[in-house]
């Protein structure tokens, strides 16, 4: 099983070069390539020379995931298929070959959704088969977790959707908690933003998670990309009712946390609030919101829930949404109501599930 190129940084590549005794401005090269260029084939990397690509084919690929199957919504939305095989182990240590043995690759399928919007093309990415966090109202975590995505994995719904050359922005908020898969995630990133890579500005990048402590910090730490919290209860015992992940990092942990970081320049954090009918939209849980997160700069966007079987809320109306907006935005917490979009090809919030996995 040759190697893959893709998912590399500028780092490993030079080392790459290295070992095949390549001159050593070689790896900025295939960088290009591999990010900016976007070829399939190291054969395609023309201005190496013949023999550097052969010693390169011999023990390498560019190895990119083409989408496997591709689902157009009426208002534009479109939700592609990507077969994948990840692995339970963590991180990128790949052992001395620099590759995950195929026996530990469990075959699995992940969904990616481009977002239209005027002048903006979002690309909502996944970052594991499945998951781990158990949430009842999310379609992927129904499903369990079949494996963590390698960065390669993620880079290739980058490079192989059909408007690859024309995303704006992204958000890590398909499949998967972003920060239960971090090494991988940050190399995504790392790759996205470098000047070597697809030169993005930290800007056009926005990760969600549920609240995965102590990684949360770590990315806290360590990037400047925006950060979004699924939030959707600020009673404890609700919350947990809903999302079992309340029981390991409580939301409180998680907004103390937050709050000792400085969201009033460029980086941006924002909470996503799903709204069930009689469970969370009453005026005890917008004046309990106020009250958590008093004094931090931020967003609140308002979900309208996408109904799933066998969960037993519904979304609230339209008016309960509008009146919960009202209030929030009435204490000082800037709320807007998230428009759906894709929900007729089940690429909505929480719908996500993976054709293979079903």
């Amino acid at each position: 099983m040759k190697i893959r190129l893709l998912g590399k940084n500028l780092e490993e590549l030079k080392k790459i070069v290295t070992d095949e005794g390549l001159p050593g401005f070689t790896a900025k090269q295939i960088a290009q390539w591999l990010y900016q260029k976007k070829v399939r084939s190291i054969d395609d990397m023309t201005n190496l020379s013949k023999a550097a690509r052969a010693a390169l084919a011999e023990k390498y690929e560019v190895g990119m995931i083409e989408y496997a199957g591709l689902q157009l919504s009426s208002d534009g939305t479109k939700k592609y298929l990507f077969p994948v095989k990840c692995t339970h182990r963590r991180g990128l240590n790949l052992g001395s070959s620099g590759q995950i043995p195929e026996e530990e690759l469990e075959a699995s399928a992940v969904e990616a959704v481009m977002i239209p919007d005027a002048d903006r093309a979002t690309l909502c990415v996944s970052s594991q088969a499945g998951c781990r966090m158990g949430c009842k109202f999310c379609m992927t975590g129904r499903q369990g977790f079949h494996g963590h995505l390698s960065a390669a994995d993620i880079i290739s719904q980058f490079l192989a959707v059909d408007e690859s050359d024309k995303l704006t922005n992204t958000v890590f908020m398909g499949m998967g908690e972003p920060l239960d898969n971090y090494d991988n995630v940050m190399r995504t990133i790392e790759i996205l933003t470098a000047d070597w890579g697809f030169g993005w500005s930290p800007k056009r990048i926005t990760l969600s998670t549920i609240g995965v402590m102590p990684n949360l910090k770590r990315y806290l730490d360590e990037c400047k990309c925006h950060l979004a919290v699924s939030l959707h209860n600020p009673f404890g015992p609700e919350r947990l009712s809903v999302m079992p992940v309340q029981g390991a990092w409580p939301i409180q942990d998680v907004i103390d946390l937050i709050k000792q970081y400085d969201f009033t320049g460029q980086r941006r954090v924002s909470f996503e609030y799903t709204m069930f009918a009689g469970f969370n939209d009453t005026k005890a849980h917008a004046d309990a919101l106020f009250r958590m997160l008093k004094g931090l700069e931020c967003r609140m966007n308002l979900i309208r829930f996408h109904k799933i079987p066998d969960f037993p809320y519904e979304t609230s109306p339209d008016l309960i949404i509008e009146n919960f907006k009202t209030r929030l935005n009435n204490l000082g917490i800037m709320t807007t109501v998230r428009a759906s979009r894709g929900e007729d090809i089940l690429a909505a919030c929480g719908m996500l599930a993976g054709e293979h996995n079903k």
